[in-house]
């Protein structure tokens, strides 16, 4: 078949021929792969800087996809870490890894925004019992997974969303998805009297904003919760010792392992309905497979997505 495949953590993927994929599992399923989504996961995972990275090449990447199984019923399928990734014309399922999806539905819609919004959408529902009401700052907001959080943290109920980047262009959108307040990193301080921080970006970046957020709190001895999700700006954050000492601060990270596979998928169903009803805005941009090694590095603010 034929396929995007990884044969160094150094270059991008190249299209060519690969295997096909073999059902061997109990439970597995070989499917058709109609879109896939270049996330920042599979980015991490095909560089082999992501921590659930297996060290293994040469391997298709890609880490779920909209398929379409032998009955000819259409799917949204997570993978586990396997060669057989979703950038292919082919691949292999878990089935108890995957929801049915009506048809008629978008498959790049779907494709481009279930990863990116699962990310703040376990993390309000599994990592912490988030209540309506609580105040929300977004860390990395005017990515994909940012933009989804806003909506998803509005749609559980947050009483206040402050939303922080970089891209002063890209945070005049925000509130039109449900920002009540559109920052840069230099004015965090204005946020400081939020419940709940979702921390897309980490490194230097979040640990500069940390103390001059808990300084000017109101009430330091109120609880901040601070999920780290995301490590665009950096693995490591030198985090100041003031910041665990000053006011009620709990750390806690949201992600592969922290999160129980059936907790993942558990929400799964609920999010795949909001994507397809609508309720969430993404951004999207479909791609063929062909031109993988061209389109590998975009860092447009469209989530690719890859079509066989």
């Amino acid at each position: 078949m034929r396929a995007a495949v990884l044969t160094s953590y150094d270059t991008p993927p190249i299209y060519g021929e690969y295997p096909d994929p073999a059902a061997t599992g109990e439970h597995d399923m070989v499917v058709e792969v109609l879109a896939a989504g270049l996330h920042h996961l599979t980015r991490a995972k095909a560089n082999g800087s992501h921590y659930s990275s297996t060290g293994s090449l040469p391997l298709v990447p890609g880490v779920d996809a909209v398929v379409r199984d032998a009955t000819g019923r259409l799917r949204y399928a997570a993978l586990d870490d396997t060669a057989f990734g979703t950038f292919a014309e082919r691949t292999v399922i878990d089935v108890r890894r995957s929801v049915l999806l009506p048809e008629g539905i978008d498959p790049v819609r779907i494709a481009a925004a279930m990863n990116p919004g699962m990310s703040s959408w376990v993390a309000l529902r599994r990592r912490i019992a988030f209540r309506e009401g609580q105040r929300v700052l977004i860390l990395g907001a005017t990515g994909s997974a940012g933009r989804m959080a806003i909506q998803i943290a509005k749609r559980f109920g947050a009483a206040r969303i402050v939303a922080a980047g970089r891209d002063t262009t890209r945070l005049k959108s925000l509130p039109g998805l449900g920002a009540d307040q559109a920052i840069t990193f230099d004015e965090v301080n204005a946020a400081a009297d939020v419940d709940v921080v979702l921390d897309f970006v980490w490194g230097a970046p979040a640990a500069e904003a940390m103390l001059p957020i808990l300084t000017a709190r109101t009430d330091r001895s109120t609880p901040l919760t601070w999920i780290q999700i995301g490590s665009i700006a950096g693995e490591t954050a030198p985090i100041p010792s003031a910041a665990l000492r000053a006011a009620r601060l709990h750390i806690l990270g949201s992600g592969i392992g922290s999160v129980p596979p059936r907790d993942f998928i558990a929400e799964l169903p609920e999010l795949a309905a909001a994507v397809t009803e609508g309720a969430l805005d993404v951004q999207a941009r479909a791609v063929p497979l062909a031109q993988i090694t061209q389109a590998w590095t975009d860092r447009s603010g469209e989530r690719l997505v890859f079509v066989p």
